[in-house]
Order: C-alpha cells, then sequence, then structure tokens
C-alpha cells in the first residue's frame, strides 16, 4: 500500500524554501501520528529539511528511503535511484512525504492520500500539482477551526 500524505493550502502551496511556510500543532501531531515508525520515502531536498528540523534528534521513522538521482549515502537512510522501479516493486506499506517530484512520480501508485487542507492562505515557492480525485472515494474527513484532515482510498478497479 502506497500512501502519500502531505499539507497544502487553499492554493495548493506546500513549501517555502524547503521549509513549512506554516506551523499547526495539530498537522504536525497528526502527520505524526500516521507516519511515526513507518517506511516512507522522499526525496534529497526533504530529507535534509527534515533533518534540520530534528538536527540531532533520529527522525522518527522506522525505515527511511531517499529518492534522489545523485549518488548519496546516508547514516540512516536507504537510497533509491530509480523510484518508479522502486514503487512498482513495493509489496509493503510505504509513506510518500515529500517533496513535490516525489510526489508527482508516486501519485500514480498511490492507493490513499492523506491531505491537510489549510484553509488560508500562505507565501511560498513551491506548489502541489492540482489533481483529479474521480479516481478516489473520500472516506475521512475532520474539520478543525483552519484545517481539514482529508483522507482519500483510490477507488477499486472492476
Amino acid at each position: 500500500m502506497i500512501n502519500l500524505i502531505w499539507a497544502m493550502d487553499i492554493n495548493h502551496l506546500i513549501g517555502q524554501d524547503n521549509k513549512i511556510p506554516w506551523h499547526y500543532k495539530e498537522d504536525l501531531k497528526y502527520y505524526k501520528s500516521i507516519t511515526n515508525n513507518k517506511r516512507v520515502i522522499m526525496g534529497e531536498n526533504t530529507y535534509y529539511s527534515l533533518k534540520s528540523y530534528y538536527q540531532n534528534k533520529a527522525l522518527p521513522y522506522k525505515t527511511i528511503y531517499v529518492a534522489s538521482l545523485n549518488q548519496l549515502s546516508f547514516e540512516d537512510a536507504i537510497l533509491v535511484p530509480d523510484i518508479k522501479i522502486f514503487l512498482e516493486k513495493n509489496q509493503e506499506e510505504l509513506y510518500v512525504v515529500g517533496g513535490k517530484t516525489i510526489y508527482n512520480l508516486a501519485l500514480p501508485y498511490a492507493d490513499r492520500l492523506y491531505i491537510t487542507l489549510i484553509l488560508k492562505s500562505f507565501t511560498g515557492d513551491t506548489y502541489f500539482d492540482k489533481i483529479d480525485l474521480s479516481n478516489f472515494d473520500l472516506v475521512s474527513f475532520k474539520n478543525s477551526l483552519e484545517l481539514l484532515f482529508l483522507v482519500y482510498e483510490r477507488k477499486k478497479q472492476l
């Protein structure tokens, strides 16, 4: 099962200079409750951004995969040089946690989408592409002040 998880504002903004341009404790708590001790895949920039937030602490994931075309090595992560092959062969539950390019490459393989929609507009430089949700069913919805927590599952093929 491949899950994508992200937060975006009403204009589909997801980042500013490889950082999240807002701070909502409830969204962070939600994100951690879903991804804590799970297998995750992310791009190189997202990896380094998360490392800057956590500084000397270990990232809270069971297994970390970093998709990159660069030949890199990590103390706490496994390099994925070809994300498409990796996703096609994936047999376990996996969470895609960013960034934009990785989301775009992973979306065709996604079984579930965890979207936090922030009902405000922020300033930034990275936007999530508009997506067609017609292949997905909304299975969970929670409204919390400025946040909507939405979960979509891919429709079963008949």
